[in-house]
């Protein structure tokens, strides 16, 4: 789960995802035990990280705008009204 949901926030760039995910791992990681850190193929940070990433992403859209494209649609002036 704590390393689905960050990616699931990425790809939906739904914020509420990427903090429960942050959460989430947060949790896990601080709730590791000695005989899971042996273990386990990755640690745990790492997945912490992983959700940080899936914030950045969720709300990079707020410090760098999406450029628009050319030849897309462009807005027309509305018609005047006539008398």
């Amino acid at each position: 789960m704590s390393s689905t949901m960050p990616m699931a926030a990425m790809f939906t760039r739904n914020r509420m995802i990427g903090w429960v995910a942050f959460v989430f791992s947060l949790q896990s990681w601080l709730g590791e035990t000695a005989e899971q850190k042996k273990t386990a193929t990755t640690p745990a940070y790492m997945s912490v990280l992983m959700s940080l990433m899936a914030l950045a992403v969720t709300y990079l859209p707020i410090f760098l705008p999406p450029q628009p494209t050319p030849g897309g649609s462009v807005a027309t002036p509305s018609p005047t009204p006539s008398p």
